[in-house]
């Protein structure tokens, strides 16, 4: 692996198309000359020990189709210089220390298809100009201290795979316009301060693989449409403040692997039609109002390796089927009123 400094000297090799030094341990900052750099495509120093800031000299690198920076000590802002790299597709700063906010300039991008910024310490609201980044595939601003709103706007970005929003402090409600978004294979706004109702429209995006929605305030009932995302392979509902009872029509979900709707406010039983998740490994409902009796249609869930029902009000007998279970890793049952004796 590469130490010391990069050598402002390489901004001299002006026939240069392609710089990566990537996952060395490179350390120091990125040298202005590389601004220099006219014929640069690709230009990637990522998972480094860079520190100080991007040079806004890199706005200068016209040519420029993938900039990757991620993984380093970065700080100061975003150069609103990169606004000029009308040839970019794919800009990563993942895990720096940038501050500030995302210069608006960076949606006049068109060619971007990948904007990944996660793991800073970016704040401010999520401009709704990224709206015009129509190309972009994969819009990833999680973990840093975005506020505000949601911005509805970015319902319009129709070849979106991936929206990856957790971890900030946004508030608002769900914008019914992420509805639109019937490409995705992700959303995650999980720990965020979300309020309001899903909304139902969400159940539209019947590409979706992975839906979080976990550690926000979100209230109302679930949706029974959730139960029309036939590609669903993890559900993730946790921690808010649903109310109401589980839609039996999460049963039709054939390709689900995980249900997680632990610690809400959901009442009733648990619906039998969740004894047909044939690929479920995770099924976590603890710490809800659950009532009624362990449903034992539970045990035709062969693949289950995680059942949680602790914290609820379950009455009855453990369900001796059970014990069939030969995946089963981790069982809670804790806390509830079950009776009888332990199979």
């Amino acid at each position: 692996q590469l130490s010391g400094t990069v050598p402002p000297e390489l901004g001299n090799l002006a026939n240069l198309n392609g710089l990566d030094l990537g996952g060395n341990q490179l350390g120091g900052t990125i040298p202005i000359e590389f601004g220099n750099l006219a014929n640069l495509v690709e230009f990637d120093l990522a998972y480094n020990q860079l520190s100080g800031t991007v040079p806004p000299e890199l706005g200068n690198l016209t040519n420029l189709y993938s900039l990757r920076l991620q993984g380093n000590q970065l700080t100061g802002t975003i150069p609103p210089e990169l606004g000029n790299l009308t040839n970019l597709a794919d800009l990563d700063l993942r895990y720096n220390q940038l501050t500030g906010t995302i210069p608006t300039e960076i949606a006049s991008l068109a060619n971007l298809f990948n904007l990944r910024l996660r793991g800073n310490q970016l704040n401010d609201v999520i401009p709704p100009e990224l709206s015009n980044l129509t190309n972009l595939e994969v819009l990833d601003l999680a973990r840093n201290q975005f506020s505000g709103e949601i911005p509805p706007e970015l319902g319009s970005l129709s070849n979106l795979w991936s929206l990856y929003l957790y971890g900030n402090q946004l508030t608002g409600m769900i914008p019914v316009e992420l509805g639109n978004l019937t490409t995705l294979y992700y959303l995650n706004l999980s720990n965020n301060q979300l309020t309001g109702a899903i909304p139902p429209e969400l159940g539209s995006l019947s590409n979706l693989w992975g839906l979080y929605l976990s550690g926000n305030q979100l209230t109302g009932t679930i949706p029974e449409d959730l139960g029309s995302l036939a590609n669903l392979e993890s559900l993730d509902l946790g921690w808010n403040q649903f109310t109401g009872a589980i839609p039996p029509e999460l049963g039709s979900l054939s390709n689900l692997g995980g249900l997680y709707l632990s610690g809400n406010q959901l009442t009733g039983t648990i619906p039998t039609e969740l004894g047909s998740l044939a690929n479920l490994n995770n099924l976590h409902l603890g710490n809800n109002q659950l009532t009624g009796a362990i449903p034992p249609e539970l045990t035709n869930l062969t693949n289950l390796e995680s059942l949680d029902l602790g914290w609820n009000q379950f009455t009855g007998m453990i369900p001796t089927e059970l014990g069939n279970l030969a995946n089963l890793r981790d069982l809670n049952l804790g806390d509830n009123q079950l009776t009888g004796a332990i199979p």
